[in-house]
């Protein structure tokens, strides 16, 4: 399917596809305190690097929940969607955000997601050359956050066996784990610094 023709399906249908690389992939919304996580992380990502770019005027970015990422430098049929993520500030308010400038991609993980789904969905936002993939796992009873980990994109692979080549080119090294009962937040550096609370991600 092309982007052209995903455009005359109905909002509803429409909201639930991603296209990678013109095939449809059905990618349902889940439960609501899916949708509630994500945007408590994007208010706390985006207090973050409001205060960052106050120190630092030079830099710009923005936050967002559950916008497209197209991936290559044109065209629209080949994209995601996370369900948040932190990018570089475009040139033009509604200007098409593009893999180039993202540099956190965000999921939220439910009990409803499949393992193989997660993992080739974490794999296109690699071979995109997203600096930065997090992922937030939920449970059920009594509701909340599980954990939160954070992956590095590791560009180069190590040593193999002679004949041996890596399946991806490019993969995520899980570089920070947070958990509420083990911590008292989320702390990073990169790619600005990072410091939530857990209070803050309540929902």
């Amino acid at each position: 399917m092309t982007w052209e023709k995903l455009e005359e399906l109905p909002d509803e249908i429409a909201g639930e596809i991603e296209l990678w690389e013109g095939r449809v992939v059905w990618m349902r919304r889940g439960p609501a305190d899916r949708q509630d996580c994500s945007v408590e992380f994007r208010n706390a990502l985006r207090r973050c690097a409001r205060e960052e770019m106050s120190r630092r005027p030079e830099h710009c970015w923005r936050v967002s929940v559950e916008c497209d990422v197209f991936f290559g430098a044109t065209g629209k049929s080949d994209f995601v969607t996370p369900d948040f993520l932190v990018y570089r500030c475009l040139e033009q308010r509604h200007q098409d955000i593009r893999a180039a400038n993202v540099l956190i991609a965000g999921e939220v993980i439910s009990p409803s997601n499949t393992p193989h789904v997660i993992e080739a969905k974490k794999a296109r936002y690699a071979s995109a050359g997203i600096p930065w993939y997090w992922e937030v796992s939920l449970v059920q009873d009594p509701g909340g956050i599980e954990s939160v980990r954070a992956y590095a994109l590791e560009l180069s692979h190590g040593q193999l066996p002679p004949g041996v080549a890596p399946l991806h080119p490019s993969n995520y090294i899980l570089v920070c784990e947070w958990e509420p009962n083990t911590s008292t937040g989320i702390i990073s550096d990169h790619p600005f610094p990072i410091r939530i609370p857990w209070a803050e991600l309540e929902f």
